[in-house]
């Protein structure tokens, strides 16, 4: 089997309602969609989400990059051959996501000329992830009524609060009445998404010590060295590196220097062989380890699941799978179902992601 094409198709689709959290906000989403093509007439797929505030991908250049130097290192190869052609993209600095994109395309085109679901491949742990709902910048009675509408209609019963970058207090008053509100049995924490300082974030440890979280994902700059550490180091609860970890040896660097005690794996930035990597490495420190979100539509929340639920201690706490919910369309040809506050592995030959043409025809902006 050999790769015979590669397409990045850049489209755009709006959000039913923007997404605002400390370090942006999203009115629309504008991803890429890859394929790549085998001599055998089969379809690897996955969807790549650029965060220019994040990364510094835009969709203009993971199409550019895609189209260039990674269409060089993929034609001709076996999809087999992952080791190889990693060993190519990697010469290229940066681009993950773009990277992140083409390892779950490849598996998808092993999975599909094995005739065997990408999630059985990977190991097969779990059929199923327990779901976590993202909350963004809102009026505190907004995203409670928001919370509360996650656990009735879906079964949710574990939720991200998007805290930061706006008066301490305010965020205080919002955990508070989300906990009163849903109760001691919903699981809560929180995303600053680097928008305190670390004394600030220290304040925000002191003032919800009582409200029963259980993570704090990037509550300031990891780049404040000195003050995320002593952060870390008094913190009661694991501080969760997530855009300070974009890789492994990121992720490795942020543990070892004590800049965080938890990790969050995103499958859109990691793909699944280097995702694996840092779940191993967690395992091994005994790290809890969160599988977050990339804004995904259905096309990654689809990759999460399918990573998450082949691990046990991937599937171990909530996965963040349902902000999809909050975006107008999707590209998915099997739309993505809740039940009971879960989401189910794909059972399909290959990663689940099935692209509705006609939609697709619709929200691409290349023509």
């Amino acid at each position: 089997m050999k790769i015979t094409g590669v397409e990045a198709v850049p489209y755009r689709i709006p959000m039913r309602k923007p997404l605002r959290f400390a370090s942006g906000e999203v009115h629309h989403i504008e991803h890429v969609l890859l394929r790549i093509t085998t001599d055998e007439g089969l379809v690897g797929c996955a969807d790549i989400p650029p965060r220019p505030y994040t990364y510094g991908e835009t969709k203009e250049s993971v199409v550019g990059i895609v189209n260039g130097v990674f269409s060089e290192a993929l034609l001709g190869a076996d999809p087999l051959d992952r080791a190889l052609i990693h060993s190519r993209l990697h010469r290229t600095i940066g681009n993950q996501t773009a990277k992140g994109g083409v390892d779950i395309a490849l598996w998808d085109l092993i999975g599909k000329s094995l005739d065997t679901p990408v999630h059985r491949l990977l190991g097969g742990f779990a059929d199923s992830l327990e779901v976590s709902h993202m909350l963004g910048f809102s009026p505190t009675e907004a995203v409670v009524e928001e919370a509360q509408k996650f656990t009735e209609t879906y079964g949710v019963r574990s939720f991200k609060i998007k805290v930061g970058r706006r008066p301490v207090s305010l965020d205080v008053e919002l955990v508070a009445a989300l906990r009163e509100e849903l109760g001691d049995d919903v699981l809560l924490y929180l995303d600053a998404n680097r928008g305190w300082t670390a004394t600030e974030a220290a304040q925000v440890l002191e003032a919800t010590s009582g409200l029963d979280l259980r993570f704090f994902e990037e509550p300031d700059d990891a780049d404040e060295i000195l003050g995320r550490r002593r952060l870390v180091a008094a913190s009661p609860i694991p501080i969760v590196a997530d855009e300070s970890a974009p890789n492994l040896g990121a992720a490795a660097r942020e543990i070892h220097t004590g800049g965080a005690s938890a990790l969050s794996i995103k499958t859109a930035r990691t793909g699944f062989t280097e995702s694996q990597k840092i779940l191993s490495y967690a395992e091994a420190l005994g790290l809890d380890v969160l599988m977050g979100n990339q804004i995904d539509t259905q096309l990654g929340s689809t990759a999460t699941v399918t990573f998450g639920a082949a691990f046990e201690h991937s599937s171990r706490w909530p996965a963040e799978l349902s902000n999809f919910l909050d975006m107008a369309d999707d590209l998915i040809a099997s739309p993505i179902e809740i039940t009971d506050g879960r989401v189910h592995a794909p059972t399909v030959p290959g990663v689940g992601t099935i692209i509705d043409e006609d939609k697709l025809a619709r929200y691409r902006i290349d023509r």
